[in-house]
């Protein structure tokens, strides 16, 4: 068992893809010398040298352009999109041309590609660069949408990412990567698989559904609840596409009772696709209504105290639970 930071994992995670294929290249703004502007890239230029690690100009257009030709002319690119906020900026080319690509030529391309961004708040970095856009992805057909919570899910989730023949967008919050986690040493490479949940606390009253960040205040809010008597499953969704509809329908059925936190705005947000799911396929395991737990749909403000109200807290979803009993 090894100790690596959320941070380290993501250059272990793409540092085990290059060693194993060849066609693995990493390109990026900053990716290269400076190691990321999270330092989420340190050492892989010095590794693997400036024909597969590419700094790139301030361009997202131009990342994902690139990123896009090389994907359909053999290479199994990883673009780096700086912030998820800056997806807006290259959003056509995402939306319209990598995820539609091999719907519109009927399977003769194939688009093997991984767009990673860092998501979400807690840096104080105000409204252009504190948003979580999973939502944005997950909304569009042709796009698979994954987003680890712990160093071992960055590492398997990114190599099967890498591996899958569709275009993947890859959301690292911000907000974990100084944190440390045990990984396992499997003697071997990590290898996940996509859209596979997983029961991070098993729990026999209430299901608590979440995503990245809000994975870690759910279970700390979970240890709040058992203290009173309150029995929470917490499920890390991991993938949005493919969702993992089974185990959070299984878990349903065993709690009858349904949160779900999440750090988008509420408008639209991902909490609203598995209540209708959970509403449409386990309405009579239901003993009280589905609870989403989300920030309001306002911008995230710059200001510690701005930031930290809209925020859900591990606080926020034990009071809401409680008062749902």
């Amino acid at each position: 068992m090894a100790q690596l930071t959320y941070r380290d994992a993501v250059a272990a995670g793409i540092a085990q893809e290059m060693d194993n294929d060849p066609r693995v290249v990493l390109v990026g703004e900053e990716v290269g010398g400076a190691g990321g502007a999270f330092k989420a890239t340190v050492g892989l230029l010095e590794r693997f040298g400036p024909e597969r690690v590419r700094d790139t100009p301030i361009s997202e257009q131009a990342i994902l352009g690139a990123a896009m030709g090389a994907a359909m002319t053999g290479l199994r690119p990883i673009a780096e999109i700086m912030l998820g906020d800056f997806m807006a900026v290259c959003w056509d080319m995402v939306a319209n041309e990598i995820a539609k690509a091999r719907y519109m030529t009927a399977g003769q391309l194939a688009l093997p590609l991984v767009i990673r961004t860092a998501n979400g708040a807690g840096y104080r970095f105000g409204p252009h660069h504190s948003q979580s856009v999973e939502n944005w992805a997950m909304s569009v057909p042709g796009l698979k949408v994954v987003a680890p919570s712990t160093a071992e899910d960055v590492i398997g989730l990114l190599a099967a990412a890498v591996r899958d023949p569709d275009p993947v967008v890859f959301f690292e919050h911000k907000s974990c990567y100084p944190m440390e986690f045990d990984v396992a040493d499997r003697g071997g490479d990590i290898v996940d698989r996509l859209g596979a949940a997983k029961v991070v606390r098993p729990g026999a009253d209430v299901t608590i559904a979440a995503l990245g960040l809000m994975v870690h205040r759910a279970s700390e809010a979970a240890d709040h609840l058992a203290a009173e008597g309150i029995d929470a499953e917490v499920i890390d969704l991991r993938s949005l596409v493919p969702l993992d509809t089974e185990t959070l329908l299984a878990s349903v059925a065993k709690t009858s009772r349904l949160f779900t936190v999440e750090e988008n705005p509420r408008l639209c947000g991902w909490g609203a696709e598995i209540t209708s799911i959970v509403a449409e396929e386990a309405f009579w395991d239901l003993a009280g209504p589905i609870v989403r737990i989300t920030t309001p749909h306002v911008p995230v403000g710059a200001a510690d105290s701005l930031e930290d109200a809209v925020l859900p807290t591990a606080e926020r979803i034990a009071e809401t639970v409680r008062r749902a009993q």
